[in-house]
């Protein structure tokens, strides 16, 4: 029933009165601006062209900057790979030579001397 009552009643409303554009002295209803209204328009908008121009540079420019640090980076990383997995096989590689080395020693004082026995020491 209040919301049945509440339908015949509107309450009061308060604010500010709408905005309007000011009524222009043409016909058609199309404003006229200025010249200088025009040249201050576009000087705005030159300027706000410029300085987001400007951020976009800056921010391609930090972001190539950070694209050559990654990669730089990245080659780093490699490079102290390959330079451990180098002196890894340079190790392995010392000791294979002296291992062989061991084993033609001890195989040639074993034919020597099989020879000197099968031979004979004459």
């Amino acid at each position: 029933m209040v919301v049945i009552l509440m339908s015949f009643w509107t309450p009061p409303v308060f604010g500010e009165p709408p905005t309007a554009q000011p009524r222009n002295s043409t016909e058609s209803g199309t404003r006229l601006y200025s010249e200088l209204e025009v040249d201050t328009l576009i000087d705005d908008l030159a300027g706000a062209a410029e300085e987001a121009i400007e951020r976009a540079a800056a921010e391609a420019a930090k972001a190539a900057a950070l694209a050559s640090i990654d990669a730089q980076a990245k080659a780093w990383a490699e490079a102290q790979h390959w330079r451990v997995e180098y002196q890894e096989a340079k190790s392995r590689g010392v000791k294979n030579a002296v291992l062989t080395g061991v084993i033609c020693f001890f195989s040639g004082l074993v034919i020597g001397a099989g020879g000197v026995l099968i031979i004979g020491g004459r």
